[in-house]
């Protein structure tokens, strides 16, 4: 077995034994509280979710690169859905939306596989932003035009554009790093998502301050510091899945994980403006799509061309 299936084999069996620690401690609170009791109830429903999320995730990095761009493109294609649904496009904008997700999506994520660069970085943010307000004007439909077509483009920027520089990862060169990009993802998801997880554990034990009460009430000052602290350091642990030193995994730990949160605080602006809880009730526990990608968009182009600038060559 060559360095990278042993750090992948090793990373997997890592999530593996969180995973199973988090379902023998969801029981022990469904013993001592009940089955009915509603924290058990959402905590048992998001750690099946994650069982389910980590298995898919799994399977996709061992099937390898096709296995990680099919996985994100679906995301993304589930991901427009959800931010669609909660626009004001109307039927004029059929064309605009046909050409999104049928024609803007594929030859994104076709550059990704490609390992187009120039492609990936500009196509959404010129060619499709210019694109889309032409088709739409076509049909010649007025009222809220500036509205429709800005929320539509900010969908192809979080849904398609942000999503699509997770598995854009694979194509950077690193040297000495070859053949296991893989891991780049994996550290990415996993000190993104640990943050979400350790901020709401950190809130919950010592939260008291309320850090942005009108969009999302059950964030601390306390827990945004816990949590964001607690993925540095993981993240400072995990260096060698990385091509970074464990100082400069940190680092990178901090900004993403920081990231993370301006994300999840942006989306939850987007949802209380659209008077919704959730994007959508397709992952038990989680919500939708987005709801458990908010983080991953902001963090991930961010990562990338950090670690383009200053490692790829």
């Amino acid at each position: 077995m060559n360095g990278y299936h042993t750090s992948l084999m090793s990373l997997l069996i890592g999530v593996l034994a969180v995973l199973i620690t988090a379902s023998i401690v969801a029981f022990l609170l469904a013993q001592k509280k009940g089955h009915d009791d509603p924290l058990v109830e959402n905590l048992t429903a998001r750690i099946n979710a994650w069982w389910v999320m980590a298995g898919v995730l799994g399977l996709a990095f061992w099937v390898g690169r096709s296995g990680v761009v099919i996985l994100f493109a679906a995301c993304s294609f589930a991901a427009l859905r959800e931010f669609v649904t909660l626009t004001n496009v109307r039927r004029a904008d059929t064309w605009m939306l046909a050409g999104l997700f049928y024609v803007a999506l594929p030859l994104q994520y076709w550059a990704v596989w490609t390992d187009w660069y120039g492609f990936v970085s500009i196509f959404i943010p010129v060619y499709v932003f210019l694109g889309m307000p032409i088709l739409s004007a076509i049909r010649g439909e007025t009222e809220n035009f500036l509205i429709r077509v800005a929320e539509v483009q900010w969908a192809a920027m979080i849904a398609i554009y942000c999503i699509s520089h997770i598995p854009a990862l694979l194509s950077l060169n690193l040297p000495g790093f070859e053949g296991r990009n893989i891991l780049l993802i994996a550290f990415l998801v996993i000190v993104v998502q640990a943050s979400d997880v350790l901020q709401y554990v950190w809130g919950k034990l010592m939260g008291k301050r309320k850090i942005a009460p009108r969009l999302s009430p059950s964030k601390t000052v306390e827990g945004f510091v816990g949590g964001v602290g607690s993925a540095t350091i993981l993240g400072a642990l995990m260096w060698w899945i990385t091509p970074f030193s464990p100082l400069e995994a940190g680092a990178m730990a901090l900004i993403i994980a920081l990231m993370g949160f301006f994300g999840g605080l942006v989306l939850s602006a987007v949802k209380r403006d659209r008077g919704v809880k959730d994007w959508g009730a397709t992952i038990a526990g989680h919500g939708g799509f987005i709801d458990r990608l908010d983080s991953l968009i902001f963090a991930a182009p961010i990562f990338f061309h950090l670690t383009r600038f200053w490692w790829s060559v």
